[in-house]
This record gives structure tokens, C-alpha cells and sequence, in this order.
């Protein structure tokens, strides 16, 4: 499976660098930064505000706040996961994940987005990617304390799930809990 994510993440890594070609730009110390002409291109496809905002349906921006509405537990999430991990991950002797890199928010800076468009990307990015950072605090809390895999399979187990022991077999349980636990602490190595 390792090899196999491997070989994915190459591939991805490809596609990533074949768009940087296609759409001419570079990432230089952790910015884009597009070819001359391609900004000057983004402008033309920028649609205005007040366009955008006559042609968004009624029911789009009346949904707004109930979107918008939940950037406050986001917030609150984002505070408690970096206060767990302060205390919990030390004591435990867990790795702490880096924030910095699973939050990823960068489409606001694309010329061609409008300033509700580019709002939009950064309220996405940061949940989606808050998301991750969530799930990936979770799942080296789970191979810390219970990494058991589970009886039935769920639609999108996360990178961990293949290592655990199987449901049922409380021999590996007892056998293994220890190695997962101090692989846990040595993979940044």
C-alpha cells in the first residue's frame, strides 16, 4: 500500500508540474508567480462584482450566513486542535502535525476571481484543509491509543487504517500496541 501511494503521489506531483507549464507560472518560496502576459489574461476573464452578483440566484446568496455560520465552530475547532496537540501529543510522545502543512489557502491570490469568488476560495480552502489537519491529529490519536481497524469498511479510511491490527484479534492487540505506538513516535525521523 506504501508503494502504491508512493507511485500516487508521484503522479500527482506530475500533474501538479504539468500545470505549472500549461498555466505558466512558478512557485518561488512558497508564492506564484505567473508569467507576465497570463496576469494580464486573468484580469480580462475576471468577472465584476456587481455582474456576479446580479446573476448569483436569490437562494445562493440567502444560504450565505448558514455557510458563512459555521466559520465560528471552524475557529473554535482550529483552537482546540492546537491546544490538544500542545498538551496531549508532548505527554504522549506523538509527533506534532504542522499546521502550516495542511493549510494551504492560496487561490485568493488568482487575478481572475472576484473579492465574493476569492472570499469563497479561502472559507473553502480553510475548511477543507482544517479538515485534514483534524484527521490527521485523529488518526495518529487513534494509532496511539486504539488501532484496531474496524469491523466494516468505511468510504474513506484514512493513511493509518491499513496498519492497525484486524477487528477481532486481540492477540495482535496485545502484541503489536507498542510497536505502532513507538512507530508513531519515530516517523518524523
Amino acid at each position: 500500500m506504501r508503494l502504491l501511494q508512493r507511485e500516487f503521489d508521484a503522479e500527482l506531483d506530475r500533474i501538479l508540474a504539468e500545470g505549472q507549464r500549461r498555466f505558466r507560472y512558478t512557485v518561488q518560496r512558497g508564492r506564484v508567480v505567473f508569467e507576465q502576459g497570463m496576469r494580464s489574461l486573468h484580469l480580462q476573464q475576471r468577472t465584476g462584482l456587481w455582474r456576479y452578483l446580479r446573476s448569483t440566484p436569490l437562494a445562493f446568496i440567502l444560504t450565505a450566513p448558514v455557510i458563512y455560520g459555521l466559520a465560528v465552530p471552524m475557529v473554535l475547532l482550529d483552537l482546540a486542535l492546537m491546544g490538544f496537540q500542545q498538551i496531549c501529543f508532548r505527554v504522549y510522545g506523538i509527533p506534532l502535525v504542522r499546521r502550516r502543512d495542511y493549510l494551504v489557502i492560496d487561490r485568493h491570490r488568482l487575478s481572475y476571481l472576484n473579492q465574493i469568488e476569492k472570499l469563497n476560495c479561502v472559507y473553502c480552502a480553510y475548511a477543507n484543509q482544517l479538515l485534514e489537519y483534524a484527521r490527521e491529529i485523529a488518526s495518529r490519536t487513534e494509532q496511539f491509543w486504539c488501532p484496531i481497524k474496524h469491523a466494516r469498511r468505511s468510504p474513506d479510511a484514512h493513511q493509518r487504517t491499513p496498519y492497525f491490527v484486524d477487528y477481532g484479534d486481540a492477540e495482535a492487540y496485545t502484541n503489536e500496541l507498542e510497536s505502532l505506538r513507538d512507530s508513531l513516535k519515530t516517523e518524523g525521523d
